[in-house]
């Protein structure tokens, strides 16, 4: 079995001026440095600043083990697509990551497999990580499919020729974002169970390798019992990573 290093995820989403933006950046990025060292010796941390923010925050901590991702971006490098953001461009923004697919996105934007997996293939060509997300619903869940739901989105959302250490996947039921509601233990298991050997079908024994974060209200009062479910490799982080205290309490978490 592969050892994986954990990745702690911050989505900031459509929160965050500059002045606040930088000063959480700075504070994770001393913490790190600093009395948070041993947690950033077992585990990777990374925040995803809204799109105005990525290039000052990627400058900010330049140099650190705090790295920086984009929240969403388009599927081709340039054009006539006014108000959109390319991979490329936040690779040029200093990212290293991307998220695509997630929840918000899929319901607010209409987005499906294959768009998700045009902009992760993207992604991959601009040198970028992406962090692609998959989830039931509430509704999907209570009508008994929400495995079913999660495979297809998995398959239709991996680009081809991912590998496990090129993509990132996380797994947020839908109806456990921003609700304060959680999966049980077991439930979190079971999907994530799933999830691995879903990637076993498609990636072989890359799959050992492949991170699948958790998101869905993780906050420092259950991150310790999520971290120790088996096949989470970390969580990707919501409103509780706009508060460093609360995003350190959750990334010194990992086992």
């Amino acid at each position: 079995m592969t050892a994986r290093r954990p990745l702690i995820a911050g989505n900031w989403k459509m929160n965050g001026l500059r002045a606040d933006g930088l000063d959480l950046a700075r504070t994770l990025m001393a913490w790190l440095t600093g009395e948070g060292a041993a947690v950033q010796a077992r585990a990777d941390m990374l925040v995803c600043p809204p799109a105005t923010l990525v290039a000052a925050v990627a400058d900010a901590v330049a140099g650190s083990p705090l790295a920086v991702g984009g929240q969403d971006c388009h599927t081709t490098e340039s054009g006539a697509h006014t108000g959109d953001v390319s991979a490329w461009m936040l690779k040029d923004a200093g990212a290293s990551h991307v998220i695509v697919g997630h929840s918000e996105r899929r319901t607010d934007h209409h987005e499906d497999d294959d768009l998700v997996r045009a902009k992760a293939t993207a992604a991959l060509a601009a040198g970028l990580t992406p962090i692609i997300c998959i989830g039931e619903t509430e509704a999907e869940r209570d009508a008994g499919q929400a495995t079913a739901v999660v495979a297809r989105q998995f398959h239709g959302s991996l680009p081809e020729g991912a590998t496990g250490t090129s993509v990132v996947i996380a797994y947020e039921p839908v109806w456990a974002i921003g609700t304060g509601r959680t999966p049980t233990a077991q439930d979190v298991a079971e999907m994530h169970q799933r999830i691995r050997a879903e990637a076993r079908e498609r990636l072989g024994d890359g799959a050992d390798a492949l991170l699948i974060l958790y998101g869905g209200s993780v906050k420092p009062g259950n991150a310790a019992e999520l971290m120790g479910i088996a096949d989470v490799d970390g969580a990707l982080v919501g409103g509780a990573s706009l508060k460093a205290a609360d995003f350190q309490a959750i990334a010194s978490a990992c086992p």
